[in-house]
């Protein structure tokens, strides 16, 4: 089972940037399909941005589009989330996951190994 940890979140204010990092065992960050998803109280999982093995990259335009980018570092097995100009409603727990390469980036049942999730709130 492959162990992935979240650090970086906060309490910040609206317009305020954090980044979200994701530490993954050796080797998994350059071979899988990467992805964080958020989950606000009351509400289901939404799917955030995701990153192939080819540093392809995908994102929830409609939620995040132009202020949250996904990124990672092969050597240090780590995928990033910076955030930018936070808004009240990106207040969420955020998660990152692991899927195995060509699955369906944006759905969760794609992702078989999650991490504990990060808690990020922004105040108005």
């Amino acid at each position: 089972q492959k162990q992935l940890v979240e650090s970086g979140g906060g309490l910040v204010q609206a317009g305020d940037s954090l980044r979200l990092s994701c530490a993954a065992p050796a080797r998994a960050v350059a071979w899988y399909t990467m992805g964080w998803f958020r989950q606000a109280p009351g509400k289901e999982r939404e799917f955030v941005a995701a990153i192939a093995r080819s540093g392809h990259s995908a994102y929830n335009d409609e939620a995040v589009k132009g202020r949250f980018t996904i990124s990672k570092d092969n050597a240090k097995s780590t995928v990033y989330l910076q955030m930018n100009n936070l808004h009240p409603e990106d207040t969420a727990v955020y998660y990152c996951a692991a899927a195995q390469p060509g699955s369906a980036a944006r759905l969760h049942g794609s992702y078989d190994n999650w991490g504990q999730g990060t808690q990020v709130t922004v105040s108005s």
